[in-house]
């Protein structure tokens, strides 16, 4: 099998750990090796040691996320490192997603409300052009991709391959364009559409941005294949052949079209009687008018509104197979990294339980035919399956990775030379006194603190503590939405207040070189928050100072606090021995501020104006159908943006609007 070139681009060699890490990676992948986990500590690199794996193997990759704000960081950061190669980014494509669900102790069905992406859509199928063409690509995706993305065979074959001076009509050409997913459209040309002016046609196809193809004819042949900028209408180049991938992912040929008709139709049949000799009439008569409904759709249109849950039937797959997936679209052996897998990898477990228990009713009730279930995700085990080169990637990987794991490789030392802060246990007799003086003596000091506690009202307590001995605090919990929690560790980072008081401050984005003290408080409280795992994440967010240090309130040693301490000191003695060697004095990181978060200065932000930042109450209800179109608008952006954290703000916002509406009865 022929290798890819990466060519990898970067000011930067590898340095710590990284050099050693790479070579055994790269070492166990070409011995056979199917589970490998880096162990890398927070801040040693772990991406540049992840291209540089990629780049010696030359073989394509997958790199999996626990969400699209850290899948959006690495798509970014891999395009920089691989400008010349086909980094891809694949995500749900919803801006706002409802799913469809019924209520059977309410007898309330929720239809499936949704806001599509269109940059996101075509970036998914930009990577599946990519990954079914090309061999030198990298894609960059959320635990989405295990989902159903519609059969590559078919995707594959229903490619329109032009030809210059191929012998075709016009109207047998335009018939292969629909056929592929291409609607008409001479008003709106836009992606996944086609228009005809005179003997040319220009195609848009779904996976490009800013060039669409035109073909001209010369009578029943092909005379010239041009490509086209999208905004001047320019010519930019000129081609012998091009190949057209589909518009829709959910595509079949005809025969496999009328067969998937035939065989909704037999499902339904049998469907019908088994729920009538149940005796559920309603619900038998419910399913046979949907589903009628959506047959006549199909065959008018060939599409209807949810589609993707009659997918098994184009697809041609039986009851129970495995949908298909991203990873069946590669040609060649691929590489699959499962980054923070200790979050990531269960939430692949929990996937498929998920979207079955809430279709359960959809079908139990009539609202959906039973091959709706396998409109689904992978079960782990079917996604095991393409686990052939698997590295996991965390600071702190899950019992299951180590177990399954032929070799562990451990990043523990840092390029910048930084090492992991020391760790004291304190008694928790005194904890509240104790961390107030520790808190005045590190803010003395021009930093910042961390302070842990178990509750919500323990974290809104003490920082009113606090604030009432004259510290300036803030508290932060599962109830402050995520942009609100950025807009609070902006203002920890430029000093608007010094300590930050939380439950569970483990979240990715928590990187405040500012912070020099992180406190534990009843740190012997054995539980998911007092894990192992959490203690050496927790301690993690003050290994960017080199003064910070780490203070855990105990009346005991749990096992946990054991265990975590004694894996902190090992790492803590691997750095410091490196520096030694090395003669490496380490500073504290510098990092702007302005590239962290999302600001909150209206002179800084000036794109949300008018009744846009006022209070719900405040705004007059005449003006809000129009301020609810306008932040739509300003949410498609943010998102095709990737700036998802301010797509999610703005949706929030609509939200409330909408939901004020309601309650006034005009929505």
């Amino acid at each position: 099998m022929g290798r890819a070139i990466f060519e990898l681009v970067s000011p930067f060699e590898p340095k710590g750990d990284q050099p050693r890490a790479i070579e055994k990676l790269v070492e166990g992948v070409r011995k056979g090796m199917r589970f490998q986990v880096l162990l890398g500590v927070t801040g040693s690199g772990k991406s540049f040691t992840i291209a540089n794996v990629i780049k010696k193997l030359g073989m394509p990759a997958i790199i999996i996320e626990p969400n699209k704000t850290l899948a959006g960081q690495i798509y970014m950061e891999f395009r920089s490192f691989f400008p010349k190669n086909a980094v891809e980014f694949l995500v749900s494509y919803y801006d706002y997603y409802q799913p469809e669900s019924y209520l059977p102790e309410y007898d309330l069905y929720i239809e499936k409300e949704a806001i599509i992406n269109e940059e996101i859509d075509r970036l998914r199928h930009s990577a599946t052009r990519s990954a079914i063409s090309r061999k030198d690509v990298i894609i960059c995706a959320t635990v989405s991709c295990i989902y159903n993305i519609g059969s590559p065979y078919h995707y594959g074959a229903m490619k329109l391959r032009i030809r210059e001076g191929e012998r075709i009509s016009m109207f047998e050409f335009l018939r292969k364009l629909v056929a592929s997913g291409y609607a008409r459209n001479d008003l709106e040309f836009k992606r996944s559409t086609f228009r005809v002016r005179g003997d040319s046609v220009d195609i848009f196809p779904a996976y490009e941005e800013s060039t669409y193809v035109r073909v001209e004819f010369f009578g029943d042949e092909i005379d010239s294949i041009k490509i086209m900028d999208s905004f001047s209408g320019t010519q930019i180049g000129r081609v012998k052949e091009i190949e057209i991938y589909p518009g829709n992912h959910y595509i079949a040929p005809d025969e496999d079209f009328r067969r998937a008709l035939y065989s909704i139709r037999k499902e339904l049949e049998e469907r019908y009687r088994e729920l009538l000799q149940a005796g559920k009439v309603q619900e038998a008569e419910r399913l046979k008018k949907r589903v009628n409904h959506d047959l006549e759709m199909l065959e008018n249109l060939g599409y209807c509104k949810g589609i993707e849950n009659y997918s098994r039937h184009f697809d041609g797959r039986e009851p129970g197979q495995p949908p298909y997936t991203i990873f069946d679209y590669f040609t060649d052996d691929f590489l699959i990294f499962i980054d923070e897998s200790h979050i990531t990898v269960p939430q692949l477990h929990a996937m498929y339980k998920g979207d079955y228990t809430r279709k359960k009713n959809l079908v139990e009730y009539g609202w959906r035919l039973p091959s709706a279930y396998d409109n689904r995700p992978l079960k782990f085990e079917e996604f095991e399956k393409f686990m052939k080169h698997v590295i996991f990637v965390s600071a702190t990987p899950g019992d299951w990775e180590l177990q399954v794991a032929e070799q562990v490789v451990e990043q523990i030392v840092r390029p910048t030379g930084i090492v992991d802060p020391p760790v004291e246990v304190r008694p928790a007799k005194e904890q509240i006194k104790d961390v107030v003086r520790e808190i005045k003596s590190t803010i003395e000091k021009g930093w910042r603190a961390f302070v842990i506690t178990l509750t919500k009202r323990q974290a809104e307590e003490l920082s009113e503590h606090l604030t009432s001995l004259g510290i300036r605090s803030r508290y932060i919990h599962s109830e402050i939405d995520t942009v609100e929690r950025m807009d609070i560790l902006r203002d920890l980072r430029m000093g608007v207040f010094d300590v930050l008081v939380g439950i569970n401050l483990l979240r990715e984005g928590l990187d405040v070189p500012e912070v020099a003290l992180v406190a534990i408080l009843d740190a012997d409280r054995e539980g998911f928050l007092r894990s192992e795992r959490s203690i050496i994440q927790i301690a993690g967010r003050a290994a960017r100072n080199i003064e910070s240090k780490v203070i855990l309130y105990a009346d005991r040693i749990t096992q946990s606090m054991e265990k975590a301490l004694k894996e902190m000191e090992r790492r803590r003695n691997i750095q410091l021995e490196y520096n030694r060697k090395h003669n490496i004095t380490p500073k504290t990181v510098s990092k702007d501020i302005r590239q962290f978060v999302i600001t909150k200065d209206k002179r800084e932000a000036p794109e949300i104006s008018d009744w846009y930042d006022f209070p719900i109450s405040e705004v007059p209800p005449s003006k809000i159908p129009e301020v609810i179109r306008d932040l739509e608008k300003k949410m498609k952006e943010y998102a095709k943006q990737l700036e998802f954290e301010k797509a999610a703000k703005v949706r929030d916002k609509i939200r409330e609007l909408k939901s004020f509406l309601l309650q006034l009865g005009e929505f």
